[in-house]
Formats: C-alpha cells, sequence, structure tokens
C-alpha cells in the first residue's frame, strides 16, 4: 500500500502529494487525514507530512521510500477538512502545506531538531554528550569542528528528529474500589484522623468515581501522603486522567429561549427549512438575530447534528459565548486567538472527540473540526475582520460558504449593515434575503444629532469633546445611565510636532510618524513596533516647543477626566486589552456598572448589548473617510450604524451624537438615518462607475524589496506579464506605491487587477506564484491577495 503526502516543505517545487510505500506494520495505522514523518530528499533529512490518499499502486517509477512512523494514531483531519485544503490552495494561491496547517492549533505543528547520534560508548561519554546517545546539534563553531571529525571517522551520525509540541495536560486521580468504605473505616486507627476523614468522604458520595489529589489537598487539606497510605493498603487506586484545559469564560448562567416576534419567527422558520442556500439575515440592530441563531441552533442540535457560529471579535466573544453557555452548557467549545495554545488544542481535541458539538470563535474557528454540521452562523458577516491578512489569505465567508455546500446545510450571514457583495447576492437570489425591521422591545433607533466641529459654538475646553456632547454626558450621568464614546484610534495623539521648525518624529524603519502614547511615555510606531521615549527637545533643531498633535483613546480619555471629574471610566483598544482576558474582565466591570462610560476603538462598536446604555458618542467620525480605500465609505457607513445600535436596547430610550468635519457627506448623513437601503443604492451605483466589487473581482499583488528600485522594477516586469490577458473591461492598476510605502526597511509597490470571468489570467497569476519562489532568493516578496479587504 502507498500514501500520497504533502510535506511540511512550502515551496512551489513541493506544492503537490509524494508516493511512500506504508510499512506493513502501519497499514492499519496509514489512513487520510493522519500525519506521518517520512524521509525527504537526499540524506536523512525527516519532514512531517499529511497522508490525503492511500493506494494501491504507486505511478512513482524509481524506488519509493517507506514512511518512518506515525504521529497520530487517529486522523487529525477528516475527509471534509482535507478536501476543503484542496479547494483552499487554488482560491487563496497558497502553499497546499500552509492551508493544512493552518486548519490545526499551532502546538500540533511538530518541530524538526537536528541531533547528533553517538555510535559508541566512548563518545556518549564524553563532554560534548555527557553521557546521553543523542544530543540536538549544538550551534558553536568549535563543537560543530569536533562534530564533523567525529562523523568521518564514523563515530557519530547526524540525524532528523520530529518532536511534537502537541501534549495533553495530565493530573493524578485517586479512584474508588468496589469495597465496603463504612466496614474498612472502622479498621482505621483513631489517630489516623486523615485517612479516616478521606475514607468517610467516599462513604458520604457513593456517586463519586475519584477525585484529584490537587482537589484533595487545596479543598480538603488531605494530603498525597495520606491518600497513598491507603492505596498501599488496596482500598484506593490512583490513575492519570487527561485535564481539559478551558477557557476561563467566567460563570455559566443558564437562559430559556425566548418567544420570538412575528419578524423573528419568520426568519426562524426560513433558516430550518432551508437546505444549503445561504441565508442573508439583514436586521435593524436590536433586532433580536442573536436570539434567532440560537434557536436555529438548538433546532439543528436536536436532530442530531452540530453547530458553528462565528464572531468577527475577541472583544464579541465573552458577550456571545456567554450566550451560547447560557443555553447549550458543556457542549460549547470556544476557539480565538486570546487563548494560550494549551486550552486552544484542549478546546479542539474536544470538538474532535465529538464532546463538543456547538463552536464558537473568530475567523480561524471556521476550520473547527465538527462532524455533521447542521448549520454555520456568522455574525457581523460584513467585518473586514474575516479575512486573514497572512497565508493562506483565505475569507472566513467564502469558507464557511464552502463547508456549507459540503454539509448541505444553511449558512446565515447576520448584519444590521451587510457587505455591498452580500447584498448584491441577496438581490440576485443567490442568497436568501431575510429582512428584521423592528426591534425587538418595539423602541425606536435613537435620535441621532450630527455635530459640526466647524462651528465655534459647538467647542468646549477640551478640543476632542463639544459642547453637545459633554451636555448629553452630564445628563446621562445624572440619571446614573451609561454611555458607549467611540474613537477608532489608540494612543494619545497621532504625532509629536515641533512648533519651531515643524519636524515630526518618523519611525526609522518605516515611512510613518510615531504616535505618542503617553501613559508608557512611548513614541510608538503601529506597523513595526518600533519604540523609544518622548523626547524632551526636537531632535532637527533643539527647540523645546514641542506639542501633541492629533487625538486618541488616551489623550480623550483624559479630557473626559477634566471635563467629568466623578465619571468612571474604562478604556478598551489594543494597549487596555493586551492581557489574557482583558476583553472580558472589562466589558464584565461596565455590564456590572463599575463604570459611567466605555471609551474605545472599533471593538466596542458592535454587538455589544449592555440594557443601561442610553448615550452613544462618537468623537470623530471623519477617521475611515480619510482613508484612499474605495470601501471607505462603506467602512464608515456600517461603523456609525452599528455603533449608535447600542444605544436605547431595552426598556430606556436612547440617543447618539457624532461630531464630524464633514456633516454633509452621504456616509454619515445615511448612518445617522440608519438608511441602508439608500446607502447601498448610491454605493452601487459609484462601485458601477468605477468598475469595483461586487461588479468586479480584485487581486492585489504587492512586490516589496530593501532597495526601491528593485521592488519598482519587478512590479513592473509582473505587470507587462499580466496586460496580454486582460479581456475588455478589465483593468490592472499600478504599480502604485501604498499608503505607507516603507514598512520593515523594505519598500512595497502594489499592483491592482479587477477583472470578470477569467481563466487565462487565474492560471497565469498561479504562475507568477511558482515564479516568486525563485525571486525570493534574490530578496524580493510577492504577496497575492484574491479579494482584498484592505486597499491603502
Amino acid at each position: 500500500m502507498y500514501a500520497q503526502v504533502v510535506v511540511d516543505v512550502p515551496t512551489q517545487q513541493t506544492n503537490h502529494s509524494y508516493d511512500y510505500l506504508i510499512p506493513e506494520l502501519l497499514e492499519s495505522v496509514v489512513v487520510p487525514g493522519v500525519r506521518v514523518v517520512v524521509p525527504f530528499g537526499r540524506g536523512k533529512r525527516l519532514v512531517v507530512g499529511f497522508v490525503i490518499q492511500v493506494l494501491e499502486t504507486s505511478q512513482f517509477k524509481r524506488q519509493v521510500k517507506p514512511i518512518h512512523h506515525v504521529l497520530d494514531l487517529t486522523p487529525v483531519l477528516n475527509s471534509e477538512l482535507l478536501a476543503l485544503s484542496s479547494w483552499l490552495t487554488q482560491e487563496s494561491f497558497s502553499f497546499w502545506i500552509s492551508c493544512l496547517q493552518t486548519m490545526l492549533p499551532g502546538v500540533m505543528r511538530s518541530k524538526v531538531e537536528k541531533v547528533a547520534v553517538a555510535q559508541t560508548s566512548a563518545i556518549q561519554a564524553s563532554s560534548l554528550f555527557q553521557g546521553r546517545p543523542i544530543i540536538p546539534f549544538p550551534t558553536t563553531a568549535l563543537a560543530q569542528q569536533q562534530l564533523a571529525k567525529w562523523k568521518n571517522q564514523g563515530l557519530i551520525e547526524v540525524n532528523y528528529q520530529v518532536a511534537n509540541q502537541a501534549h495533553h495536560r495530565q493530573q493524578l486521580v485517586l479512584k474508588r474500589k468496589s469495597l465496603n468504605y463504612q466496614e474498612l473505616l472502622m479498621t482505621l486507627s483513631g489517630r489516623a484522623s486523615k485517612q479516616q476523614q478521606l475514607m468517610q468522604f467516599f462513604w458520604d458520595h457513593p456517586q463519586l468515581k475519584q477525585i484529584s489529589y490537587q482537589e484533595l489537598e487545596q479543598k480538603y487539606q488531605i494530603s498525597a501522603a495520606t491518600a497513598n497510605t491507603l492505596v498501599k493498603r488496596g482500598y484506593f487506586t490512583k490513575d492519570k486522567v487527561v485535564q481539559w484545559r478551558q477557557p476561563d469564560t467566567g460563570p455559566i448562567v443558564n437562559t430559556q429561549a425566548r418567544t420570538l416576534t412575528a419578524q423573528q419567527q419568520q426568519a426562524y422558520q426560513t433558516i430550518i427549512q432551508a437546505q444549503a442556500k445561504p441565508i442573508l439575515l439583514e436586521g435593524v440592530t436590536g433586532s433580536g438575530k442573536t436570539e434567532i441563531y440560537l434557536q436555529a441552533m438548538q433546532y439543528f442540535l436536536q436532530q442530531g447534528k452540530t453547530a458553528l457560529m462565528l464572531v468577527p471579535e475577541i472583544s464579541l466573544t465573552p458577550q456571545m459565548v456567554a450566550q451560547v453557555q447560557g443555553r447549550f452548557g458543556s457542549r460549547v467549545a470556544v476557539l480565538h486567538s486570546g487563548l494560550s495554545q494549551g486550552e486552544r488544542y484542549d478546546e479542539w481535541q474536544r470538538i474532535q472527540l465529538g464532546q463538543a458539538t456547538v463552536v464558537v470563535g473568530a475567523r480561524s474557528a471556521v476550520f473547527a473540526p465538527l462532524k455533521n454540521l447542521g448549520i454555520i452562523v456568522i455574525d457581523e458577516e460584513h467585518e473586514s475582520s474575516y479575512k486573514q491578512e497572512d497565508n493562506p489569505r483565505y475569507h472566513a465567508r467564502s469558507v464557511a460558504l464552502w463547508r456549507g455546500r459540503y454539509a448541505h446545510c444553511p449558512v446565515v450571514l447576520g448584519s444590521a449593515t451587510p457587505s455591498l457583495e452580500s447584498r448584491a447576492r441577496g438581490q440576485k437570489k443567490l442568497y436568501q434575503l431575510v429582512q428584521l425591521t423592528q426591534r425587538v422591545h418595539q423602541q425606536p433607533l435613537p435620535p441621532v444629532q450630527i455635530v459640526d466641529l466647524r462651528e465655534s459654538y459647538n467647542l468646549s475646553v477640551q478640543l476632542d469633546l463639544s459642547q453637545p456632547l459633554i451636555q448629553n454626558l452630564q445628563f446621562c450621568l445624572q440619571k446614573k445611565e451609561q454611555a458607549i464614546l467611540l474613537l477608532n484610534r489608540r494612543g494619545f495623539s497621532n504625532f509629536l510636532l515641533c512648533r519651531t521648525c515643524g519636524q515630526v518624529p518618523q519611525c526609522p524603519n518605516c515611512d510613518i510618524s510615531l504616535t505618542v502614547h503617553l501613559q508608557n511615555k512611548q513614541l510608538l510606531c503601529h506597523y513595526c513596533g518600533y519604540h523609544c521615549a518622548i523626547p524632551q527637545k526636537c531632535d532637527h533643531c533643539g527647540s523645546r516647543k514641542l506639542r501633541f498633535s492629533g487625538t486618541g483613546t488616551e489623550k480623550v480619555e483624559q479630557e473626559l477626566q477634566e471635563a467629568l471629574p466623578s465619571a468612571r471610566i474604562i478604556r478598551m483598544d489594543n494597549d487596555t486589552t493586551a492581557r489574557k482576558g482583558s476583553h472580558r474582565r472589562l466589558l464584565n466591570r461596565f455590564g456590572q456598572q463599575e463604570a459611567d462610560i466605555l471609551l474605545g476603538t472599533q471593538m466596542i462598536a458592535k454587538g455589544l448589548d449592555f440594557p443601561n446604555v442610553t448615550l452613544v458618542g462618537v468623537i470623530n467620525a471623519d477617521t475611515g473617510l480619510a482613508s484612499s480605500d474605495f470601501r471607505a465609505s462603506e467602512r464608515t457607513f456600517q461603523l456609525l450604524t452599528q455603533v449608535s445600535g447600542r444605544a436605547g436596547r431595552d426598556q430606556k430610550p436612547g440617543r447618539v451624537v457624532i461630531q464630524t468635519y464633514n456633516p454633509d457627506n452621504y456616509a454619515i448623513q445615511l448612518a445617522a438615518r440608519q438608511d441602508y437601503e439608500r446607502f447601498y443604492q448610491k454605493e452601487m451605483n459609484f462601485r458601477h462607475q468605477a468598475q469595483y466589487p461586487p461588479y468586479f473581482y480584485l487581486i492585489k499583488l504587492t512586490i516589496s524589496h530593501r532597495q526601491r528600485a528593485a521592488a519598482l522594477k519587478l512590479a513592473y516586469q509582473l505587470a507587462q506579464q499580466i496586460k496580454p490577458v486582460l479581456q475588455k473591461r478589465e483593468v490592472l492598476l499600478g504599480p502604485t506605491e501604498p499608503t505607507v510605502a516603507r514598512i520593515k526597511n523594505r519598500y512595497y509597490y502594489q499592483l491592482v487587477v479587477k477583472y470578470r470571468q477569467n481563466p487565462p489570467l487565474l492560471q497565469l497569476i498561479r504562475q507568477i506564484t511558482n515564479n516568486v519562489q525563485v525571486e525570493s532568493r534574490h530578496g524580493y516578496l510577492v504577496s497575492i491577495d484574491n479579494e482584498p479587504q484592505k486597499m491603502e
């Protein structure tokens, strides 16, 4: 028998499967989806690979190498995920091995280590080996020189070992035996009080099968020595069992299904009656989309199927997880980047073993190894964070739609402001469009006040807070209600300006000014991470007249405290949520009304549901409009609509204040009216004229090199290759520099292709992917992004 194996050598030359002979002893173990260790190339190099297929014959004409050993006794990827990996490598122009690995937890990406193996006892006893038969290959020149001599003499061998990093955490437990513990209790000495306590504990709890040594010691103050004494007497046995590392999601509060409104009931019926056709659930903020998700998931779980739910941000996960766990309890597994490697591995294992039948998570959870999928839900489907920015550059929505077709299950795309691509597909009936136009509690959408920051009478002492916003905040605090304030820019200010010479400190590695972070007393580059202390004088002219210009969440927090001294403020941005679990802790504090104002970046703009929030303020609605991205207006409209929907979601009426220097902009005006239909028509007209999605597909090629001229030269060469295969009305833009042309001392140029159905073009792009490997040896990096979400 032969196995077709995709090896962990990410190059274009190896981007296919290789045939390996399956040793007779391993024939029952080597099946599609298991990982194996195989010899690769000349010499004794060992690499990890994935078995894709098992065949009775091999087409390879020369001698076929045998599999060295297996890493898994059962498949880590099922037939669905193997098929998905093949599709994904074509869709994302990525290496097959990269697509396979991205479906697994990080700890399952095994390390290959070079080792030296002693061939004689004398070498084993040397100072280098120190009695060990195998040592990691040393990095010092002296040690390597000695090993080279021994190798030439045949005294050592140099091999490769594969270290599997995936391990379960185990704990020691004390197990009950089929004995009469009441009788045995009488045989113990009166001085053995702890032994008596342990025997009495098991007698009092006849259903208890086992208890961990850790719990005995911490909860009941019974030592391991006491337990081991009774094990030696034959009263108990001790064993090691797997201890699942489950994410700390807080206490689970069980909830019951709520009575659906007429609109919700109609949407629910549409979902459970759907087959494989995607459903676009367009509902105004507060219309109860989450309850529809939960009840639809419950329906499919009762049919013996599983459910997958995606949310766009880690910050949304705590609230959504709480709601899903409240309905489905321990059947829920959580997958997102905020988990430790061990927690992620154990959650993945629970799903793989069928112990968890509901998965909630961010983008990568779309690869959860659920079997018998009944429903996939993508909440806030319009969010750009569903797109992976590194290889493989997949969009979670596209992957979910593929899995929906494979499993013949409904994929529910939910949003108050669907992406234009999804809404256009709903319009063409490729998706089933379901609309919710009313809020659950029949509360009207909150009235919106647009504050023109160009008018002097609106300004206050605090430069970033207008008079109307401060007055609304004061009114909110008087009524013991809460407010959410959005500013989509972290830090204290955008940049530091010398008022004498106009100099602005720049990042030495990137073409971008450094952002002021006053709390850490640092200037920070948000692209490469470079940081330095805030200078006392200008490096250019020596002047001490330095001024903080622009604004960020840290600065607004300071201004809020000055304007409203009694206000309790929680700030949520990347600086305050860097530590594990910080999203949940901050949101819990706000939910328990330990703060009056929640100030943050876009992570607070969507999905959050706090009954006492009656005011939403947008500090500057223009930050997204200044972008050169063709989606700038769409993103601004979505963000403003989403954050406005956080106000007045329960019984208390809400209100919204939007501060802007562009009060007449159509995205801001239509977001204030929550008029998605009008925005959709206006934006679609622009997209049609400018030949952008959903009327055209896009491919973005990004070329970089440490020398600007070299990057530009290759960009022109690629442009000349692409132009001949373009069809009528198809367009190639570039080469152009992106907004930030230099990052980490590499210079960047972009090509953007607008195309329709063009197989020769896609074939050429794949050929360019093949050639990239050669160019990379000369310092070039070329990335290809199919359907990019960021165009700056």
